[in-house]
């Protein structure tokens, strides 16, 4: 059974960081893809960044050059370091994995997926 948990988010001011985690377990982590997701109030849940099994990863256009994803096969995490913060930032963030959805971040391709860590970002 896959289990996904997410930790790291809080509240910062604009132009501060994060630093998201995502533990996994009870699967071959290091051959899945991994997709960090977001949802704000009142939005669709979107796509942030995403990191296949070999490292190749892909970005929204809205956090390229602040984001950077990585994943540590020997702990099991992916993290989701995010810099230069912005109030539209925020958003609940959530973390999937799936064996085979990768580069399109489409939510509904993603089979497994953790609970959500918050994000706030004030100005």
């Amino acid at each position: 059974q896959v289990q996904l948990v997410e930790s790291g988010g809080g509240s910062v001011q604009a132009g501060g960081s994060l630093r998201l985690s995502c533990a996994a377990s009870g699967y071959t982590y290091s051959s899945y893809c991994m997709c960090w997701f977001r949802q704000a109030p009142g939005k669709e849940r979107e796509g942030v960044a995403v990191i296949n099994s070999v490292g190749i990863t892909r970005y929204a256009d809205s956090v390229k050059g602040r984001f950077t994803i990585s994943r540590d096969n020997a702990k099991n995490i992916v993290y989701l370091q995010m810099n230069s913060l912005k109030p539209e930032d925020t958003a609940m963030y959530y973390c999937a994995a799936d064996p085979f959805a990768c580069f399109y971040m489409r939510p509904r391709d993603f089979a497994n997926w953790g609970q959500g860590t918050r994000v706030t970002v004030s100005s």
